[in-house]
Order: structure tokens, then C-alpha cells, then sequence
């Protein structure tokens, strides 16, 4: 459902429409299912075992909830319109967050599950049982974006990244200038202790939230999108980007202090429509101010 529409857009694109139509119908044929089956009423389930039994809900005795569906629900704009997303993110925020980072599932399993297998087998707090995996905290971050939380957003991006860490190396023990697979969660007995340093694809989903989502700029297929999700209390920023041929350099100003919300844009003093830059493929640079509000 995240991706799936980008996909069909390519293939319109390219004269392929029946695989485009195709595509949009399994991608409406996923989001029902999802909605129908997947929903457990204050968040997403994580999964059926072999056997049809829920994994990842509220009947779970431990094990109730788990932090990769609702991140990617709330990506994909699922539950976004009746509340649902909003909700998940709130139990994400309630159950799950902690002074280090989101962890995987909560409660950590105490016991081995057959139907579970490696997940059980690790100590309360620690790798995928309960621990803080840096790899998906990012989705939870973009998946704020979506609903507009620009505030939440940024937390959680901060929460992991090297920049903000320095201060408790004694306790995260790796490297503070790079990001580790995992951090032990509140479970543990060793709660804020990294490991795995490097062994991760942390850093590009973090560079992909914190430069497309939450500073918002975004390629698009007819332009360069500009969307900021930011805090309220960053006041403007600045960034430059290299884009099909040409350099922008985008100013934006948000004096409202708001979260989210293009008012204006204008390109090399020119007020355009909308928020998509135009493709220029001139090898200038081009400045671009945008106001939000």
C-alpha cells in the first residue's frame, strides 16, 4: 500500500496500464484486508501464526503489540482517515516509547513460544525481544509525518541518532558517531546499551525520514517536492539539493511556528502554484523560498 501506487504511476507512465490498473487493485484489495482483519482496536496487529492465533494483539498475554505495523499502516496512509493511524501512533507513544528509542513488541515475551521460535529466545529487552531496533524507528517518525506531527516526528528521529548521544556514551557503549542495530530496551538490565554498531540499514532510513519527510523535501515524478514536517519551535532552515540537472536552494521560513502547511512558494522570485519545484535541467542554481503557515 506504501509503495504500491508509485509503482502503478511508473507504469502508466510507460503505456502499461493494465499492469498500473493491476496494481491499484491489490493495493485497494490489501488496504481492506488490513483494515478488515488487522485492526485490533487501538492498534495494528502484527501477524497470524501457523495455526490462525493473533500475534501482536491486546488478547496476548505478552508480546501485545509491535512497532513495524504501525509504523508502515501509518506510511501507507492507512487508518489515516477514520482515526486509525492517529491511534496506533498514540498506543506506540503509550505503550512502546522509552528514553532511548521505541522498542520492538511490548510486554517482552518471559518465556520460549513454539509458534514465536527466535523472537522468545532472547533475554526481556534485548534484540527482537523487546529491545530498541534503530532499523524501525524511523517508519513510527514518517508515519507521524503523515498525520502532520512534526513535533512527535522529530523526537523520535532524535531519540537514535548519533548527533543527540554523545552525552550518554558511558551507557550506549559503541561508537557515538554511528548508528548500532540495536539499543537493550527498558526489559533490560543493561536499558540504554547499544550493540551491533554499523550492522544496520539505520542510517538510510534515517536520512530518507529526517531529509524527504521531515524536512519534506521530496522528488517527485514532475518536480521536486516541498513538505516540511518539522517542530514548531525550528523557525526556518535551509537546504540545498542537487536535482535532475540543477541546484536549489531552499530557504523555508515557518515565523508561524506551525507543523506542517505550505502557504507559499516562490522559485528565483517568482510565486509558483502549489509546492512541486519545476524541473529546470539548466546546471544553475535556483532559489526557492517557501513560507509555511
Amino acid at each position: 500500500v506504501f509503495i504500491g501506487p508509485a509503482y502503478a504511476e511508473i507504469c502508466r507512465r510507460k503505456g502499461r496500464n493494465s499492469d498500473a490498473e493491476k496494481a491499484e487493485a491489490e493495493v485497494q484489495r490489501m488496504k481492506e484486508t488490513v483494515e478488515k482483519y488487522g485492526w485490533d482496536g487501538d492498534w495494528f496487529l502484527r501477524a497470524y501464526d501457523a495455526h490462525g492465533e493473533k500475534v501482536g494483539s491486546n488478547e496476548c498475554d505478552e508480546g501485545k503489540i509491535f512497532i513495524e505495523p504501525q509504523g508502515f499502516c501509518g506510511m501507507a496512509g492507512i487508518g489515516k482517515e477514520d482515526g486509525k493511524a492517529a491511534r496506533a501512533l498514540e498506543s506506540v507513544h503509550k505503550l512502546m516509547d522509552s528514553k532511548y528509542g521505541i522498542v520492538l513488541n511490548w510486554p517482552s515475551y518471559t518465556s520460549y513460544r513454539l509458534n514465536l521460535g527466535e523472537i522468545s529466545s532472547y533475554p526481556p529487552g534485548y534484540k527482537e525481544n523487546g529491545g530498541i531496533f534503530c532499523h524501525n524507528n524511523p517508519w513510527i517518525s514518517i508515519a507521524e509525518t503523515v498525520l502532520g506531527h512534526g513535533d512527535r516526528a522529530f523526537e523520535v528521529y532524535r531519540k537514535t541518532c548519533p548527533a543527540y548521544l554523545e552525552e550518554v556514551s558511558d551507557i550506549h557503549r559503541t561508537e557515538p558517531y554511528v548508528y548500532s542495530q540495536m539499543i537493550a530496551g527498558p526489559d533490560s538490565v543493561h536499558f540504554g546499551e547499544a550493540k551491533n554498531s554499523w550492522l544496520t540499514g539505520t542510517a538510510a532510513w534515517s536520512f530518507y525520514d529526517i531529509s524527504q519527510y521531515i524536512l519534506g523535501i521530496r522528488p517527485q515524478f514532475d518536480g521536486l517536492e516541498v513538505n516540511p514536517c518539522i517542530p514548531s519551535a525550528m523557525k526556518n532552515f535551509t537546504v540545498e539539493r542537487r536535482f535532475r540537472g540543477a541546484d536549489y536552494v531552499i530557504e523555508v521560513d515557518n515565523s508561524a511556528g506551525v507543523q506542517c502547511g505550505v502557504k507559499s512558494v516562490a522559485v528565483d522570485g517568482k510565486t509558483i502554484k502549489g509546492n512541486i519545484l519545476p524541473v529546470f535541467s539548466d546546471n544553475n542554481k535556483h532559489i526557492v523560498k517557501v513560507v509555511m503557515g
